[in-house]
This record gives structure tokens, sequence and C-alpha cells, in this order.
């Protein structure tokens, strides 16, 4: 069900926010950053904030934000970039794509530090 559900989001994301003329897949970017920074602030709710359903994690975190985020789909980016004849595109994508990982865990550290600071909670379990 979480599944479903995050990827059904992240395709209403890529149909609002198609690749840009380029072929650059800022979807897919934004997509992930945004999925990691929602991990961050997903963890401290249901590990230090609040009480939740032993499910809660796994439904959300696995599946949702699992569903949503998609790390492998720049791999078929790039490969449909340099089909299209975008092998600088293709190429970039590949060489950003590690790099830009680390833009994933500050958006974790952001995301977290972020609820911890805003949402009053009970402390750690």
């Amino acid at each position: 069900m979480g599944g479903v559900a995050g990827a059904l989001l992240r395709d209403a994301v890529a149909v609002e926010m198609p690749h840009a003329a380029d072929g650059w897949p800022w979807s897919t970017l934004l997509v992930n950053i945004s999925g990691c920074l929602l991990i961050g602030v997903l963890m401290v709710l249901v590990t230090e904030r609040f009480r939740a359903h032993p499910l809660a994690r796994p439904l959300l975190g696995i599946g949702v934000l699992g569903g949503y985020t998609t790390f492998s789909t720049y791999a078929v980016d790039a490969v449909v970039a340099a089909d299209s004849g975008g092998i600088d595109v293709a190429v970039a994508s590949i060489v950003a794509t590690p790099l830009l990982a680390l833009l994933a865990l500050l958006a974790v550290t952001v995301g977290a530090a972020t609820t911890r600071a805003l949402v009053p909670g009970r402390g750690a379990r």
C-alpha cells in the first residue's frame, strides 16, 4: 500500500515537472532530495516525538518514501538521454548523481534537525 502511494506521488511530480528541454532529469533530483528530507522528518517523529504504531515506520518509511524516492531512475534517465542524442546529459547525470547523494544525506540531516527543533516531544525512547 505504501509503495503504491509513494510511486503515485513520484509519478505526479514527473507529470507536473517533465525533464528540461536539455534532458536533465530535474524531477528525479527533486523527488530524491525531498524524499530524503521527509525520511529525516519521519524518523524523528516516529522514534522520538510520538508514540507511533510499530508498523508506521515501515509503512511510511519503506513503503511510501521508498516508493516515492527513486535513485535507480537516474540510470534510466541517463540511458534515455543518451539514446536521444544527449550523451553529455547522460554522462553528467551518471557522474553527478553520486555527488548529489551527498545532498540527500544533508537533506535527511536537515529534516531530522528541523523536526527536533520544531516539534516538542517526549524525548528519545
